[in-house]
């Protein structure tokens, strides 16, 4: 007999292990390149479960769409986004609904990579929907962003700590989340969140979220960002703040009871600093 082997009683039927549970995969890599008729594709992958749509464009910049085609994350999950803006190209990239981090599995996370580079000359809006977080997930996210000297930024990541209207409360899930700018190498604007354990106990703290249900930060990175300032703070409520870090470098954060609330301050804004050009999948 064996050493170690596994007894099975006589007459049993040897059982098989369970198989593990599919995972989403999903890459889509783009660039715009800039053309006599405006920004163009210039390169397009995907993979899995990520894809990119391209709507109609109305003026000078190639939008993209991002759909993820499995209808949210949970553990085990993986995806990943390059994207490169060139030389005096302009590019605005939202994603289809809002982000859903489901409840995972205990040891798996799920994962957002997202690497973006913009050229001399070329201006990025980086303005996907919000990320819903659901009780029991654990999702880590994170955003690096390389911009060359004369580049622009306009970057916002909305998040909502489960719904309100259907009586969500996270009392168990794990979200980290890095967003990285540098330009021409250097830092430009770090900001790193992690939330484990209750949440909702964590947002309730004053010093934290003194109640909020969903929050927002925005960066914008734009030689007209200090004259851009006190126009924003005046369309703010009182729960939000905005900063000038530099002269070009403007960030805000948003909190608010819930998603609903949230949008009604963030969409005049991001309307403001993108000429009234915010991508349709945000008004539907």
């Amino acid at each position: 007999m064996l050493e170690n082997a596994e007894t099975i009683a006589p007459g049993a039927t040897p059982v098989a292990p369970l198989p593990k549970p599919p995972r989403a995969r999903g890459a889509v890599t783009v660039s715009g390149v800039s053309s006599p008729r405006g920004t163009e594709i210039g390169a397009l992958r995907q993979a899995g479960s990520l894809k990119a749509m391209f709507p109609r464009r109305t003026g000078a910049e190639l939008p993209v769409v991002l759909v993820n085609t499995a209808g949210g994350l949970t553990g085990g999950d993986r995806f990943d986004v390059d994207l490169k803006v060139g030389p005096n190209a302009q590019t605005s990239v939202t994603t289809q609904a809002a982000e859903r981090a489901y409840r995972a599995t205990k040891g798996q996370r799920a994962s957002m990579i997202s690497k973006v580079y913009v050229a001399s000359g070329g201006r990025l809006n980086w303005l996907p929907q919000e990320t819903i977080l659901f009780d029991g997930c654990a999702y880590d996210r994170r955003l690096r962003v390389d911009l060359e000297d004369d580049a622009e930024l306009l970057l916002v990541e909305p998040i909502v700590f489960g719904r309100t209207a259907m009586g969500e409360v996270l009392h168990d899930a794990s979200f980290s989340d890095i967003i990285d700018i540098r330009r021409a190498g250097k830092p430009l604007y770090l900001d790193q969140m992690r939330l484990n354990g209750d949440i909702a106990a964590q947002m309730a703290r004053r010093g934290t979220g003194n109640g909020a249900g969903a929050m927002a930060c925005l960066v914008y990175a734009s030689p007209d960002a200090e004259a851009q300032l006190d126009t924003i703070r005046a369309m703010l409520p009182p729960t939000a703040g905005a900063s000038l870090i530099q002269g070009d470098l403007l960030a805000m954060r948003l909190l608010a009871p819930d998603s609903h609330l949230l949008r009604q301050s963030l969409i005049p804004v991001l309307n403001h600093l993108t000429n009234n050009a915010l991508p349709r999948p945000w008004m539907i």
